[in-house]
């Protein structure tokens, strides 16, 4: 039992650590559907371009990957600027489908211009300051620094926007913006600088995401999938429009992705049925969509949401 218990406290270890990352990529995406109650359907592809930011400027440069960050947000910033004045504001108009697909060709367009420029090989860094190092934690419990950093850097992103949006005259005129666009309007707020501010943080934001990924993940122009996904999952489970649902859905699907290795343990342990070859943890992610389709059917507005 005492290798079960180690393989319990490794994986939610792990678990917390992988679900801040997660929750750090949905932020985004729940601050434009916040605002806007439009879906982002190239959130990943933001993702993308941030792990790619990272992995050019930090050789390019010849700074430490951590460095290049702050201008990972920015090109984050910009390209969500730039989607929503030369693509989003303009899909406002038409029907909630005409908007769903124009986020569903901005993603294609993305990836494939990522698939020209970049090519199809899976790239990962493997120079910096936290790539590579580790440090012991417990009895069998190893800490990646990159994704102790990525974690730490995940709660410091929630508490810069939780005070943007709570203590701030921006954050006020924000919310009143997803509340009521028309009559924010009326109170003389510029709905148009607010969407584009939440286009803004959502881009920066999942393209910070991006550049600590890639030092522990490998980049190629397909790899926005699973996490658009995860973050639809994160999103619909802790409220859409709620920074604090997706805090808390981001920990909770880090927890789920890492529990299959646990039940392979135990198993391998009990031989259940003969199941002790079977590999429960091939289907994490399947876990995670099952429980985004639960949560939509079941409980639409999710755990802290107030969007319906």
């Amino acid at each position: 039992m005492e290798d079960l218990g180690i393989q319990v406290l490794k994986s939610v270890v792990s678990g917390l650590l992988m679900g801040l990352v997660f929750a750090l990529v949905a932020l985004g995406l729940t601050v434009i559907f916040g605002v806007m109650d439009i879906v982002n359907f190239a959130h990943g592809e933001f993702l993308m371009i941030g792990m790619y930011t990272t992995l050019l400027t930090s050789p390019l440069l010849g700074i430490d990957p951590v460095l290049t960050l702050p201008l990972a947000g920015l090109v984050g910033a910009a390209l969500g600027v730039l989607s929503y004045y030369g693509l989003i504001r303009f899909l406002l108009r038409g029907p909630m489908i005409a908007q769903l697909f124009g986020t569903f060709g901005l993603m294609l367009f993305l990836r494939n211009l990522a698939l020209l420029t970049m090519g199809s090989e899976p790239r990962i860094l493997h120079k910096g300051w936290l790539v590579g190092k580790s440090f012991i934690v417990g009895p069998g419990v190893v800490l990646e620094s990159t994704k102790l950093a990525a974690a730490v850097l995940s709660i410091v992103s929630f508490a810069l926007v939780w005070w943007l949006i709570n203590r701030t005259k921006v954050g006020r005129a924000l919310t009143a913006t997803s509340l009521d666009a028309e009559g924010a309007r009326y109170m003389g707020i510029s709905t148009q600088k607010m969407n584009a501010l939440a286009w803004a943080v959502g881009g920066a934001s999942v393209a910070i995401a991006g550049g600590l990924l890639v030092n522990f993940w490998p980049v190629e122009p397909g790899v926005g999938l699973l996490f658009t996904m995860i973050a639809f999952a994160t999103v619909a489970l802790g409220g859409f429009g709620s920074v604090r649902g997706a805090f808390v859905a981001g920990v909770l699907i880090g927890l789920i992705v890492n529990i299959p290795p646990i039940w392979d343990a135990m198993l391998r342990m009990i031989d259940a049925a003969g199941l002790a070859d079977l590999q429960i943890h091939s289907f994490k992610y399947t876990m995670v969509y099952a429980i985004y389709f639960l949560i939509m059917v079941i409980k639409p507005q999710g755990l802290f949401g107030w969007k319906q």
